[in-house]
């Protein structure tokens, strides 16, 4: 845990530190593209992509806003094994947290405003109380900020208790940021190698960390976990134990998969994409 939560000491909360992250309740290649001779080349600006769309705080009443991708303007070019989409614009899963400006509350955007009252106050005794804002200074979220807010959120769903499902969704999509920002690094800048690997470790941790969630999630919770139906998460589930070296349950998932009568083709195509990737 400590590689995740990893900085909270700039945050206030280090003292989360020493928490466990679940609780089991039943103990591509670079494609470079020719420039056309006589065209200029047109450089993205993230900033046109986003709005700032304001929100009121389930924990202090606070009103505050946060910067979100416009619906439709971004095109999606790939998706990853693990269903991770690839923009062409920008890094959409950098702007999936909401984060309150002045108690420090945070979540992905689909859990933000659902809480109970007991919650709440465990929020306000081991979060608000400590929290220490770091306001962001750019037009845009960089990759360290992204991070920064996946680490509230993940801090904020271990002292509410949140479900497994949402616990394990957002060390997902903490993966899914940190592996957009090792994409985007540039291989002729001054320690990349050790950036790289240091990253590489991180996603690991939190795909590894991802997948126990799930597998938990699946025991105890009801369909749709993590707004995922049965099928969908499987998926996941057997992508993961590819990514994280587990062939043995991978290799089951994915056989399971295979045999369903409810899985869609499209599914069962990607679960064969798996399979090969194992052989």
């Amino acid at each position: 845990m400590a590689g995740i939560f990893s900085g909270f000491e700039k945050l206030g909360l280090g003292n989360l530190g020493g928490e466990e992250l679940f609780e089991d309740p039943r103990k591509k290649e670079v494609v470079v593209k020719k420039e056309e001779p006589k065209k200029k080349l047109q450089l993205i600006n993230e900033e046109d992509y986003l709005f700032s769309k304001k929100y009121k705080c389930p924990v202090c009443d606070s009103e505050f806003e946060s910067k979100t991708v416009r619906t439709g303007k971004v095109r999606m070019k790939g998706v990853d094994i693990d269903l991770r989409p690839d923009y062409d614009e920008l890094d959409q899963n950098k702007y999936d947290i909401i984060a309150c400006t002045e108690c420090g509350y945070a979540a992905l955007a689909r859990y933000f405003p659902t809480l109970n009252k007991i919650q709440i106050d465990d929020i306000r005794v081991k979060i608000c109380m400590n929290y220490k804002h770091e306001p962001n200074r750019n037009s845009i979220y960089t990759y360290e900020y992204a991070k920064r807010l996946y680490q509230l959120a993940l801090a904020n769903a271990v002292v509410k208790k949140a479900k497994n499902s949402e616990k394990a969704y957002l060390c997902l999509k903490y993966a899914w940021v940190i592996r957009g920002e090792t994409q985007k690094m540039d291989p002729s800048a001054d320690g990349y190698e050790t950036k790289k690997k240091e990253n590489e470790e991180q996603e690991k941790e939190l795909l590894s960390n991802a997948l126990n969630g799930f597998i938990m999630a699946r025991q105890t919770e009801e369909f749709p976990i993590a707004g995922m139906d049965s099928t969908t998460l499987d998926y996941i589930m057997a992508a993961l134990a590819v990514e994280t070296g587990q062939k043995e349950l991978a290799t089951k998932m994915i056989s399971e998969i295979l045999s369903s009568r409810t899985a869609k083709s499209t599914v069962k195509d990607k679960a064969r994409t798996l399979k090969e990737m194992l052989e």
